[in-house]
């Protein structure tokens, strides 16, 4: 089991959600809209062995980055087909490129 991951992990999040409550957001209404880990430049240190030899010892650390964002109240849908917005009829690019286009001249 990842323990300590996890622990680090829940501490990012209570973080974020501190951060989001003194913005003025509701805690109730956060997601995770964005959540990103990356490599970061390992620590190098040494560590010294046996006859004389000094061996590497680097971590490797990682950037965590998440993005709250509030949950927002859906639009509802128009039903009675009144208003702006498409009338539900498929065409294709084509038959939009020809609606589109404007005839010159005779004949």
């Amino acid at each position: 089991r990842p323990v300590k991951a996890t622990a680090v992990v829940k501490d990012l999040l209570s973080n974020a959600i501190a951060n989001g409550e003194s913005k003025g957001l509701d805690a109730d209404l956060l997601y995770i809209s964005h959540a990103q880990c990356n490599r970061a430049p390992p620590g190098r240190r040494r560590t010294y062995r046996a006859h004389g030899r000094i061996g590497k010892y680097a971590s490797q650390p990682a950037h965590i980055e998440f993005i709250l964002t509030e949950k927002k109240d859906g639009v509802e849908k128009n039903d009675d087909g009144e208003g702006e917005g498409a009338s539900g009829k498929m065409i294709t690019k084509k038959q939009a490129a020809k609606a589109r286009f404007v005839k010159v001249g005779g004949a």
